[in-house]
């Protein structure tokens, strides 16, 4: 079977979620409402409305064809939203899969807009989000091939490499969703090494539509002030018992422009360091709420 075949074999089977053709037909009766009162029913309006309801199937029938036809892995269909707030993240896709004893868990995040008036524009970040979780898994499953073809050269067994249980895991977790800021992360992570793991977050103000800097909730000194707020921290935390490396061991120094953070449910930035990155790997993530600021 050729790939033209193929293709429309797959676009022939796709089954077209109820709740996206329950939002679409939302959004169309939203408009023939609207758009009724101004053109009093005339023969254009209809022909107009007739023409969103061909884009708005068009739209779905591709929507659910991106998310079966991916390259990653087969897809389950979208998890769709229920109307409320402004606007809000949920999970846009998600499946498990294993190949070789190797296990893949994918969910994927998109930012859902509620409100049409809040000045976010998430296309551009919703595909980057998109891009980068396909991008990780399908770069992970190869390197967890590369191990496996590895092990079993250098005398391991089928037996033994099931008994390492790789796992290769993309999800997201939400730090806030309220009607101010929407702040969550995306991370992937392997099992048997540290080295690749990454984790991506994003911080949006639903005042401004755009995204939030340590600058924005902290002011123009914000990197002293961060800086001394950390120092502090570690030296309390220390005298708890908590360990971390000193400035010449590789521990904190300093914050920068690029430093990673989330937004708490106070509406508080709160810094980020990575698994040894300040600390041994025992202390996992090390986080830093920070006060004071605009």
């Amino acid at each position: 079977m050729g790939s033209l075949e193929k293709l429309k074999e797959e676009y022939d089977n796709i089954v077209i979620p109820k709740e996206l053709d329950m939002r679409i037909q939302q959004e169309i009766q939203k408009s023939r409402k609207r758009q009724t009162k101004k053109a009093g029913g005339s023969h254009s309006f209809k022909r107009m409305i007739h023409a969103m309801e061909a884009a708005a199937a068009t739209v779905c029938v591709f929507f659910t064809l991106a998310l079966n036809t991916s390259q990653v892995f087969a897809a389950e269909a979208a998890q769709l939203p229920v109307i409320g707030g402004l606007a809000r993240v949920l999970t846009f896709r998600s499946y498990e899969t294993e190949k070789d004893d190797i296990a893949v868990f994918v969910e994927i995040p998109t930012i859902e807009m509620i409100a049409e008036d809040t000045g976010l524009k998430v296309d551009e970040i919703n595909q980057e989000i998109l891009d980068c979780c396909n991008q990780y898994a399908d770069e992970a499953m190869q390197r967890a091939e590369e191990y496996r073809t590895a092990f079993l050269e250098t005398g391991g067994t089928l037996e033994e490499w099931a008994n390492h249980k790789i796992k290769i895991t993309v999800g997201y977790e939400i730090k806030q969703q309220n009607n101010d800021y929407l702040s969550f992360v995306v991370r992937g992570t392997e099992n048997w090494t540290n080295a690749y793991n990454e984790s991506r977050f994003y911080n949006l103000s639903l005042g401004t539509g755009e995204m939030v800097t340590l600058k924005d909730m902290l002011g123009s000194d914000y990197i002293e002030l961060v800086n001394e707020s950390i120092r502090e921290q570690i030296a309390e935390r220390r005298q708890e018992g908590e360990v971390f490396f000193t400035p010449e061991e590789g521990g904190f120094t300093g914050i920068s422009k690029e430093t990673k953070f989330y937004i708490n449910e106070k509406n508080r930035p709160v810094i980020i360091f990575e698994k040894y990155e300040i600390a041994p790997g025992s202390s996992g993530e090390i986080e830093f709420e920070i006060t004071g600021g605009v």
